[in-house]
């Protein structure tokens, strides 16, 4: 059982995808903390729902339509997506717009660490991650049709600015770390380079699906964040989740011997990414890596009011996720040299 009308689901995608073969049964796909979503089974095979959560959400987020659309724009590039079927922007259908795409079968890791692959192969996976991170940072805007997708230049100042206002408005309690990190970038945040592309927006191996039994990468899903913006934002929060503590809700590889178990240096992944854009090196890196600890941070903070408010996707991790924020800022002021 899910709480998706499956009669009503039924219907519109009878009328919106071509081939549908019912009935639909639904199962909700854990783990995900903003946009819930489904795998539906039918005759005609599966397919994956995407919808806003349901109740009050904050101005902006949440936005389905512009993930259908980018994935949609990207069909046929060198970036990985899965095949778009339709959008329902009518909120009458189920209680919130939603999208319907194909499902793709791939193997999805929640743990950089990776501990179900041989550690002869993992080389392999993070060297497909840098592939397609900088595939992403290549697309052509004007020839896909992206070239508004978003607002050029100074992405830095306008980050900080909506993810301050995104902080507040789901703030629970005073974090000072974090009111201190967001201080510190308004103060550091360095002039526009002309560095302009497509940037994903929470690029992470856990975004990832990757072929059974290879390196290569099926799909890059959760676009939600996706924009036109500046690159070394989506290179930065890789390195940025890869610091915090291994497990379910850090994700990362605090403390993890990574020679010996076959995974990359910081350093070297950003050398295979400068190689792969032809970059001589990324100076003040310390500020894009403190930027992406700041918009997790209050990613999270609004995960956790969305769990108190008894509408978010999974409401008791979202409270262990949104305990992490402090953490993040703390990170986030490490980075910054503070």
């Amino acid at each position: 059982m899910t709480d998706l009308d499956l009669d009503q689901v039924a219907g519109w995608m009878a009328a919106h995808v071509a081939g549908l073969n019912g009935p639909l049964r639904a199962q909700k796909i854990e783990g995900g903390q903003s946009n819930p979503t489904y795998l539906l089974d039918a005759a005609s095979g599966r397919y994956v729902l995407r919808r806003k959560p349901l109740g009050k959400l904050l101005k902006s987020a949440h936005a389905v339509d512009r993930e259908f659309r980018v994935q949609q724009a990207l069909a046929g590039s060198d970036v990985p997506v899965a095949r778009m079927l339709a959008l329902c922007e009518d909120d009458a259908v189920i209680g919130s717009a939603f999208y319907v795409m194909d499902y793709v079968d791939g193997r999805n890791f929640h743990d950089p660490r990776l501990p179900d692959v041989p550690i002869s192969d993992r080389a392999a996976i993070f060297d497909e991650m840098v592939k397609v991170l900088a595939a992403i940072h290549s697309v052509d805007l004007e020839a896909v049709g992206l070239s508004d997708y978003g607002p050029h230049g100074a992405y830095y100042q306008r980050q900080i600015d909506r993810w301050t206002k995104q902080y507040r408005a789901s703030e629970t309690e005073t974090i000072p770390e974090m009111d201190r990190l967001i201080a510190w970038l308004g103060a550091a945040c360095p002039e526009d380079d002309g560095l302009s592309c497509l940037v994903h927006g929470d690029y992470r191996i856990d975004n990832l699906l990757f072929a059974p039994g290879s390196s290569h990468i099926l799909a890059v899903l959760d676009w939600e964040l996706s924009t036109i913006g500046h690159p070394f934002a989506d290179l930065a929060a890789v390195i940025m989740q890869w610091q915090m503590p291994p497990g379910r809700e850090g994700r990362g590889l605090a403390g993890v011997d990574r020679a010996a178990e076959g995974l990359p240096m910081d350093q070297a992944f950003i050398a295979a990414y400068c190689e792969r854009m032809d970059l001589s090196g990324i100076p003040d890196f310390g500020f894009y890596l403190a930027f992406s600890f700041f918009r997790m941070g209050a990613i999270l903070q609004g995960v956790k009011k969305r769990a108190l408010d008894g509408n978010a996707s999974d409401p008791k991790r979202g409270l262990k996720l949104g305990a992490y924020v402090p953490e993040f800022a703390r990170g986030g002021l490490k980075a910054a040299g503070e």
